[in-house]
């Protein structure tokens, strides 16, 4: 395999200027690690991201200078610890393009924003836009990770809704020929996944979001594999609810984005009671803070929202089309070299278009599991296992797939050495 040259003068992505892997890779201590004997190739970034320094030092300098809990004191340092952490949540906000900062709201992780919403609607009185019973419907697809699958399960357990959901072609796309049918004037809501956790396909959004608003329906788009990869624009999206998590995008875990449109984040019953998402409270009832607070009950996660902030802080100092464009060179070039191992199959697209940095195989006669061990033993990192969405390799008839997840540090002899350790599993299984 010949690694990717750009010849000298060249535009570099078109006009989107290119960055220096090597140089990012330095601000990432992990990166020169050993594993197993090996320099760790690292492909799992789609299960959790790596660190720069930048967001390591940003947390370390919370805790030693300016640790106190937020909207709770009038002294110096409460002080500081509020504007910091209202500050990562106005980041946030320009980082997705959303109209206020009030739209963001700080979860956990994305799994606890789309459980938010969904007990949200269920706690909704009868009659509000958001109420949701017998007879109505919610949609997801079948490529969904678990986190969007399991809550509208438990949701429609809950109301008596109907569960539908859009098919996934051979090739790993949504199979939209019955988009009218499905999304219906039964249908309350529609949410699927920006771009695949398995597949690396990324879901058009423009024809789903146009008919779900023709039939009232809402919209929820989880960007956990699209936030960290592609620029994200929620205005541009025209969805009316966006999740994603801090951890696969350069940020701690313990934190992620819950954004909703203003009008409906104020139309929305709490999930949580406790301090801070209250306006008055008596013995007898009380009343709740406007969004964001009204959703954010108790401590919040401030030094990880101080990480988050200085996560995108760091994206958008590359540039998020140059992420892009890095990941989909990375993706044709492992593309390609995949396909010269015997007997490995990509599922979901074959192609670098309409995909991302993130590609699931499989090897014909060896497990998954078996895979993922030789390769740690050489110091290639993947993950195994159904990635938290097994209606997916029930789709495509296996127990388990392997993937291999691609960031803004990956380099192209990565995707070598990767190849390289299929190699040597096939020699092994031969």
């Amino acid at each position: 395999m010949t690694a990717i040259t750009i010849p000298e003068g060249m535009p570099q992505y078109g006009d989107v200027p290119r960055f220096d892997v090597e140089k990012v890779r330095a601000d990432f201590p992990i990166l020169g690690r050993e594993v197993n004997g090996h320099p760790m190739v690292y492909l799992d970034s789609g299960n959790t991201s790596q660190k720069p320094r930048q967001v390591i030092d940003a947390m370390r300098e919370h805790f030693e200078l300016h640790n106190a809990n937020v909207a709770r004191s009038v002294h110096q340092v409460g002080t500081e610890a509020t504007e910091a952490y209202e500050g990562a949540r106005g980041k946030v906000a320009r980082f997705i393009n959303a109209s206020r900062p009030e739209e963001i709201v700080f979860v956990k992780n994305a799994t606890e924003a789309i459980n938010l919403v969904a007990y949200a609607i269920s706690n909704s009185p009868a009659g509000s836009r958001l109420a949701i019973g017998p007879g109505d419907e919610i949609v997801i697809s079948e490529m969904e990770h678990h986190s969007n699958i399991v809550p509208w399960q438990l949701l429609c357990e809950r109301t008596g809704a109907t569960l539908r959901w859009f098919k996934v072609t051979d090739a790993g796309r949504l199979d939209l020929e019955d988009l009218d049918e499905l999304v219906n004037e039964r249908t309350k809501l529609v949410s699927y996944a920006l771009v695949s956790n398995v597949l690396g396909t990324i879901n058009p959004t423009s024809a789903i979001t146009t008919r779900a608003h023709e039939v009232g329906a809402l919209v929820l788009l989880d960007a956990s594999q699209a936030a960290p990869h592609i620029p994200v624009d929620v205005a541009d999206l025209g969805a009316d609810f966006l999740a994603f998590t801090g951890h696969k995008m350069c940020g701690p875990t313990g934190i992620g984005v819950l954004w909703g449109r203003h009008e409906l984040l104020e139309a929305m019953p709490p999930v949580l009671g406790g301090g801070s998402m209250i306006e008055t409270v008596t013995m007898e009832r009380s009343t709740f803070a406007p969004p964001p607070a009204r959703f954010e009950a108790g401590t919040p996660p401030i030094a990880e929202a101080i990480g988050l902030g200085a996560a995108v802080d760091y994206l958008t100092g590359i540039g998020m089309e140059a992420i892009r464009w890095h990941e989909k060179e990375l993706a044709a070039y492992a593309l390609d070299a995949l396909a010269t191992v015997p007997g490995l199959r990509v599922f979901g697209p074959t192609t670098p278009v309409g995909r991302g940095g993130t590609i699931s195989f499989g090897l014909d006669g060896v497990h998954p599991h078996d895979v993922g061990q030789i390769l740690d033993s050489l110091g290639v990192e993947v993950r195994v296992g159904h990635h938290c969405a097994r209606p997916l390799c029930v789709r495509y008839g296996v127990p388990a797939m392997t993937r291999a997840s691609f960031y803004l540090y990956t380099t192209v002899g990565e995707v070598d050495a990767l190849v390289r350790g299929l190699e040597q599993v096939r020699k092994v299984f031969d």
